[in-house]
């Protein structure tokens, strides 16, 4: 490749012409990989279980293109929901080509607690990754089109918790959280191999320690002492991992599991 033919690392980067379909952007850090997705240029297909939160999250993002974002009423635990969500999605914006699977139905109760059916219900969440994922492999093999799928994990999908960071503190990170985000990283690498012939991209990037304001006290300390870097990520870091992934500067990447975890894996 010469350097007329050769892309530039800002066309690599750059999400122009792409429209992007990420679940739970209104949360802590779906909103900050949402914001980031914008401003390469992408247009923004923001799902939530209320319309109405979707909608609002879609109007405060930046939009230097001028593409006008959307929202729409998805739940990714409901596959009635999900078809009609992805639907909707796919007939307001034209197409979509990118789907990034970051909702999340949470658990609260660790392995001394947690019942059957709650256990049950989070390991849906990965159901709902899936389903959505197969939507978008469909619709864009039916487009003849090239596609991209991105699931987000946990570092808890390749570790397993380190108790002493919530003793007194509150409760043993959720056994079914652990469960289904490992899960979730292994489908990544399933659907990545039998997709690639359909030109549809499948990684998954894993976030670390990125407690928000409303996590018990004293944690984010606790946490800091076990991480090499001693802190906690900010919402802001995950923006450039996220465009890495979405974008052409990834273009030879599937089945891959990408963590942003400040070291934490590396012990």
């Amino acid at each position: 490749m010469n350097s007329t033919t050769e892309p530039t690392i800002q066309q690599l980067f750059d999400l122009t012409g792409k429209t992007v379909l990420i679940s739970g952007a209104s949360g802590y850090l779906g909103s900050a990989m949402a914001r980031g997705l914008a401003e390469a240029g992408a247009r923004l297909v923001i799902s939530s279980r209320n319309a109405e939160r979707a909608q609002q999250a879609a109007s405060e993002l930046p939009d230097p293109q001028q593409v006008g974002h959307l929202g729409v009423e998805l739940d990714h635990m409901d596959e009635a929901s999900l078809e009609r969500g992805f639907e909707t999605a796919c007939q307001a914006a034209g197409q979509i080509d990118v789907l990034i699977n970051n909702g999340n139905d949470p658990v609260g109760e660790d392995w001394r607690t947690v019942t059957s059916e709650a256990f049950t219900r989070h390991l849906q969440n990965a159901t709902g990754f899936f389903l959505l994922a197969r939507k978008l492999r469909d619709h864009v093999v039916a487009r003849q089109a090239q596609g991209n799928v991105i699931m987000i994990g946990s570092m808890y999908g390749v570790v397993g918790s380190y108790p002493a960071a919530y003793e007194g503190v509150c409760n043993a990170s959720p056994v079914a959280y652990h469960t289904m985000k490992g899960g979730v990283i292994h489908q990544t690498r399933h659907l990545a191999v039998y997709w690639a012939k359909d030109g549809v991209r499948v990684n998954c990037l894993s976030p670390g320690p990125f407690p928000s304001e409303a996590a018990p006290e004293g944690l984010a300390e606790r946490l800091s002492e076990h991480s090499p870097m001693g802190r906690m990520g900010k919402p802001s870091e995950l923006k450039g991992a996220i465009v890495f992934l979405a974008s052409e500067a990834s273009s030879y990447i599937t089945g891959q599991n990408l963590l942003v975890d400040g070291g934490w894996t590396a012990w």
